[in-house]
């Protein structure tokens, strides 16, 4: 059975060129005039920040049964973060892409982005209902953890992608012009 997706086997320059960019020209306009791209920029560090200090925590307990309402506090502030960053991203990707959830360029990271909103959001049931033993749910939020990580790492993937395609789109914006003002095209002198 053939694959309905394309297979790159090219690496370097000439391979991110073979797939679509990540924003189109009028996507990159939306993305780039929205008060959420920043609001992102803004929440995305503090997030990470919130979650090195309950990681802290929660390794804490773990290690030496100590400090279980403080572990516990930083999670619930991690899963109160995540929520905020994952509500004015769905704006975010309305404002630029025209739908709240799974837009083409992001549809693995949103999908993936379920699972962790997932696990916070049974971290905070769990506790709440003390349907788990303490060390259960200190293990429990490292499973969310786990998934935060891998997830912000797709996202991280993205805006080098984003960076890439920009540069790219430099190039060839620059090339363009000097086409444009020579009348000649450089490759096509080379294979003449």
């Amino acid at each position: 059975m053939a694959s309905s997706f394309p297979i790159h086997s090219q690496s370097g320059p000439k391979a991110s060129s073979a797939r679509r960019p990540l924003y189109t020209p009028e996507e990159r306009i939306r993305r780039d005039k929205s008060i959420w791209t920043f609001v992102q920029g803004l929440l995305a560090p503090i997030q990470f920040f919130i979650f090195l200090g309950s990681l802290g925590f929660v390794l804490r307990f773990l290690v030496t049964g100590e400090g279980l309402e403080i572990a516990n506090h930083s999670v619930v502030v991690k899963t109160i973060a995540l929520y905020a960053i994952m509500i004015t991203g769905c704006i975010w990707e309305k404002a630029v892409f025209g739908r709240y959830l799974f837009a083409p360029a992001f549809y693995w990271e949103d999908v993936f982005s379920m699972l962790v909103l997932a696990l916070h959001t049974t971290y905070l049931w769990a506790s709440y209902t003390g349907a788990l033993a303490a060390v259960e749910l200190m293990y429990l939020a490292l499973a969310a953890y786990a998934t935060y990580v891998v997830n912000a790492g797709q996202f991280l993937l993205k805006l080098r992608a984003a960076r890439l395609d920009y540069e790219a789109s430099l190039r060839a914006n620059a090339k363009q012009k000097t086409v444009t003002a020579t009348g000649v095209d450089n490759k096509a002198v080379l294979a003449a």
